[in-house]
């Protein structure tokens, strides 16, 4: 069974995509919950169209999402954590730091679109997050975790 996505929904796909599901699972869970259309041959001539008028739009935010990544990747973020006598974090360092972080220096990111590399940090150190802009326009920065 053939479907169109109305959302971004991990396993399957992105919105927009058309994508082969069980029957079941496409009738019972995805179209009832408003995150896949059925994919008929009319719907199918619709989506098109509105792939073609969302191209112009989506090349412009992909072009935007580029000239953001080369300023990201140019800077260098500190964050800083209470810190005990042997260098060890109280806690861990999150995207919530590192996202507020980012945010002083002059960007709006949204805490869930950054990755931390290796995991949550937990001593002091030079660390990497990914950033993911857009669906293919993905940024890393460097940040730095300092103790108080």
């Amino acid at each position: 069974m053939e479907v169109i996505l109305n959302k971004d929904m991990q396993p399957l796909g992105f919105r927009d995509d058309i994508v082969n599901v069980k029957p079941g699972f496409g009738r019972n869970f995805l179209i009832p919950k408003g995150i896949a259309s059925l994919a008929t041959p009319s719907a199918k001539k619709v989506h098109a169209e509105n792939l073609k008028q969302k191209a112009v739009k989506d090349a412009k935010l992909k072009d935007e999402a580029t000239a953001l990544a080369t300023k990201l990747e140019a800077l260098t973020v500190k964050v800083s954590a209470k810190v005990g006598e042997s260098g060890k974090i109280f806690g861990s360092v999150g995207n919530i730091q590192v996202a507020d972080a980012i945010n002083t220096q002059g960007f709006t990111l949204d805490r869930k679109a950054l990755k931390i590399i290796g995991g949550n940090p937990k001593t002091t150190g030079a660390y990497e997050v990914e950033i993911k802009l857009h669906r293919e326009v993905e940024a890393k920065v460097n940040f730095e975790v300092v103790g108080e």
